[in-house]
């Protein structure tokens, strides 16, 4: 039930953000750009996103999150939300260059989350054998037990909408007129704990949670049949059902659009930015290092164990045979050296700082990639 629960969240999802690549393909319009000229000037509450998201409601936390609340259920992304948002997103992390395809981005990006929110964790069976423990008779701990999923999902989508807000209000008071499109700034502070990734712990754990509820509930009916007293309730039963279809429909078509758009504005972009041909020829140069340097390590102990009154210092890497294939540019070390010495250091030291110094070199280069 894990794995259906996913896979149709993220099935419906993308069929709600399938017209995201139409307004992807008319960033590369004349028309775009001309209503987005950097040279034109604009008051920030006469804006399209500004006019969404901020009135005399939004002014008070409590309204704020009133507002909020209904907006998530009436066009929860709507055309003016991806392309400012994404407009923000290329002038933080990348160029000023249009050509980044940011609804790729974001395709890619869900479909690592997926590998994520398909999996249970041992905390999760951990949390199954809690509830099987607390099922005592009269208790109807499985009844409020449903409500945790539709509460969580509420309160998600919510929190999403209010960021959207916060974005525009910052909009506004760091400037109130403006040239060419909103600029959002991205930043973890917007999210809960200054953590992006905690929204998806959430949606992992409400999946779960509606996937366990309808578990249990065709395990027991099978087992037991309809009749059995798992079942003597049958309101219950029907409230159970009607909020377990409940979730999943704003989960998919509400939830998981907004996480999708929204969570790109963290202070960090996602390894997805990269395409995935990219990403792979990263990691094959780097286990390439590694493994260059491992050889060259074995190698210059046998050096010093047949040698051990030369003092060679060798380098461990070398950086003309393995370059970085895209985005950074970064120095791994100099060219291979050996010097001669007379009553210089033992090898196996001058070795083993060499490596030390590389090694720091080589992790900052690839934390940069």
């Amino acid at each position: 039930m894990q794995i259906v629960y996913t896979v149709l969240t993220m099935a419906l999802g993308r069929a709600k953000m399938r017209r995201w690549k139409t307004w992807e393909k008319e960033t590369r319009t004349v028309e775009y750009q001309a209503a987005n000229d950097p040279n034109r000037f604009r008051i920030t509450r006469q804006t399209t996103f500004a006019q969404r998201h901020i009135n005399q409601c939004t002014d008070a936390s409590i309204l704020l999150w009133t507002k909020c609340f209904f907006q998530q259920f009436f066009n929860s992304v709507a055309k003016v939300d991806f392309l400012t948002l994404r407009h923000g997103f290329v002038a933080t992390h990348l160029s000023v260059d249009s050509s980044f395809n940011f609804q790729k981005y974001i395709q890619r990006s869900l479909e690592d989350d997926f590998k994520i929110i398909v999996g249970i964790s041992p905390f999760m069976w951990f949390l199954v054998v809690i509830f099987l423990l607390v099922d005592v008779h009269g208790w109807n701990v499985y009844l409020w037990v449903s409500f945790l999923p539709l509460t969580i999902v509420l309160i998600m989508g919510t929190k999403l909408q209010v960021i959207l807000a916060k974005m525009a209000h910052r909009v506004e008071d760091q400037n109130s007129v403006i040239q060419g499109a909103p600029l959002v700034q991205p930043n973890d502070n917007f999210f809960w704990f200054n953590n992006p990734k905690f929204v998806l712990t959430l949606l992992h754990y409400t999946l779960f949670m509606n996937a366990f509820e309808v578990a249990f509930f065709v395990w027991v009916t099978t087992q037991y049949g309809i009749k059995s007293c798992y079942h003597e309730n049958r309101e219950i039963i029907a409230i159970r059902v009607v909020l377990a279809v409940t979730v999943q429909v704003i989960c998919s078509y509400v939830t998981l659009p907004l996480y999708a758009l929204v969570t790109q504005m963290g202070s960090n972009f996602k390894k997805a930015v990269l395409e995935e041909q990219t990403t792979n020829a990263i990691k094959q140069w780097h286990a390439g290092v590694k493994l260059k340097r491992k050889k060259q390590r074995l190698s210059s102990q046998a050096a010093a164990d047949d040698f051990p009154e030369n003092s060679t210092t060798i380098s461990t890497v070398d950086s003309s045979s393995h370059q970085p294939p895209t985005l950074a540019s970064f120095e791994i070390g100099s060219a291979l050296e050996i010097q001669e010495a007379g009553p210089a250091m033992p090898t196996s030291v001058a070795v083993e700082i060499q490596m030390a110094s590389m090694e720091k070199k080589l992790e900052r280069g690839y934390r940069v990639i």
